[in-house]
């Protein structure tokens, strides 16, 4: 018999997923804060975050499917816009992929999961948000007169090997609980010179390889436990991540295109202390 509250939770939190994966406030903040608020067990949540985690990314790949297949196909023919597209991805990944493959494992049993940790970071995270922000030189990467642009990187392809080291280690900050993979690289990008939309879009295509990777270890490890009993709920949550997160990067977009990521700051901090207490008073 299906258990269509249970149905209802399962496609809630896979909106929560595809709304939360690309800002950055830390989807899997929310997802485990939000899961636990509602009471829902897929019976191995892990598997369940997973695929829904897949359906994000794969609607980013979407929505970027014709520039993907433009520099497949201009990789392939050695263009060297392209080349240096690919250069930059693969050396803001590398720093994550070797220190995750090392430390993760450590991180998580120490970490992850506890609900403080997670206040904590996003509280931290807000407040450097917002100091970053608040920058005089960052009210230029809104509204950019002819002058700003020529000390602005606009396109991915022209993105340095420094900034893209600089991007690639301040990705690793995403292995602490509540921190925020886009969060870090977006602003980690913003320091290093790169405007705000060109930040936020090379944080987009850096999740591509990034999220898979990371998906295909989980369900190397987790995979057994997914069963008849939780397939429709995960199919659920897969579709309503896919969807929400098509909504959500289209407006990311367009919105840092014109205003800065202080209501983000904000809201880390505000959802972060209302978890503080919450944590706290579960203690």
């Amino acid at each position: 018999m299906l258990d269509f509250l249970f149905l209802l939770k399962a496609a809630f939190l896979g909106i929560v997923e595809g709304v939360t994966e690309f800002l950055p406030i830390s989807s899997t903040a929310h997802l485990l804060i939000v899961g636990d608020w509602i009471g829902f067990d897929a019976g191995q949540d892990k598997v369940y975050e997973i695929v829904i985690q897949l359906g994000s990314i794969l609607a980013v790949m979407w929505i970027y499917r014709q520039k993907i297949s433009d520099v497949c196909v201009g990789t392939i023919k050695r263009n060297r816009s392209d080349l240096f597209f690919v250069r930059n991805l693969l050396l803001a990944f590398l720093p994550a992929a070797i220190i995750g493959l090392l430390l993760i494992k450590y991180i998580k049993q120490l970490l992850d999961g506890q609900f403080m940790v997670y206040a904590i970071t996003l509280v931290v995270g807000g407040l450097i948000m917002l100091w970053v922000e608040s920058r005089p030189e960052m009210a230029k990467h809104t509204h950019l007169t002819d002058d700003d642009l020529s000390h602005k990187t606009q396109r991915i392809e022209d993105i340095s090997v420094k900034q893209a080291l600089v991007v690639g280690f301040a990705q690793c900050l995403a292995m602490i609980p509540g921190t925020s993979r886009s969060g870090s690289t977006i602003i980690a990008g913003m320091l290093a010179g790169i405007h705000r939309k060109t930040a936020t879009e090379f944080s987009f295509f850096l999740a591509m390889p990034t999220m898979i990777a990371a998906t295909v270890l989980s369900l190397y490890k987790y995979g057994s436990y997914l069963s008849e009993s939780n397939l429709l709920a995960v199919v659920i949550g897969f579709v309503m991540a896919f969807l929400s997160a098509l909504l959500v990067v289209k407006a990311l977009l367009s919105f840092v295109a014109k205003y800065s990521y202080k209501p983000f700051g904000w809201y880390r901090i505000i959802f972060g202390l209302i978890v503080g207490i919450w944590a706290y008073n579960l203690v």
